[in-house]
């Protein structure tokens, strides 16, 4: 999956489930590299259906395909003021974490690196899904996510869903895994996390 450097995701259709989950494509074929599902415990299942869900833990697990491999899973605890979700790779090793920056007037959310360095600031516009990562100076584009790819062959067929979007990283990442995996990782949980937060809380930066 992570030899890929442009992505569809697609979110499935709910029925009766208070979870999510996506399919993750190759933005050239439209092959199906793998999926992203929510998983929570029962008690938390359960209390999703009376209590806004943004406030309660969450996890995610990315697999690839064919054999549904675990490639890496987004983590979130309990949510009051300011989220810390992590990424952690196939074998539980953290690999990142973003904080929202609620009360602020810069960007929406930091990425950070399993050494607590600044890695990349998200800015753009959450509810027209169009933003974009930039390293800590603004110099620099990372990746974006929009509902088109600017540049590249793209099945216009897959997107049939206002829930589906597209992942761009940059060419100079082509090489860099993991951090590929911070990109991936950060705009699923901005549709999957972020934008349930943004319901009840003001995330002042992500509309700059």
């Amino acid at each position: 999956m992570l030899e890929s450097n442009t992505f569809v995701v697609r979110e499935h259709v709910k029925f009766l489930t208070s979870t999510d989950t996506y399919d993750i494509l190759d933005a050239a074929s439209g092959e199906l590299l793998g999926t992203a599902q929510e998983h929570v415990g029962g008690v938390v299942r359960l209390l999703r259906w009376f209590i806004s869900k943004h406030i309660m833990p969450t996890r995610v697990e990315v697999r690839e395909k064919p054999d549904d491999a675990l490639v890496f899973t987004v983590r979130r605890g309990g949510y009051i003021f300011r989220s810390r979700v992590e990424v952690h790779d196939a074998q539980g090793v953290l690999v990142g974490y973003f904080k929202s920056k609620v009360l602020t007037i810069s960007g929406g959310f930091t990425i950070y690196d399993n050494t607590d360095r600044h890695f990349a600031d998200i800015k753009g516009k959450l509810f027209g899904f169009n933003y974009r990562f930039l390293t800590p100076d603004g110099k620099v584009e990372m990746g974006r996510v929009a509902k088109k790819l600017s540049a590249g062959a793209i099945l216009k067929e897959l997107f049939t869903s206002a829930d589906t979007y597209a992942v761009e990283v940059s060419p100079d990442l082509t090489d860099e895994p993991m951090a590929k995996m911070l990109i991936l990782a950060a705009a699923l949980a901005i549709d999957m996390i972020y934008k349930e937060e943004s319901r009840t809380v003001d995330i002042p930066g992500l509309g700059d």
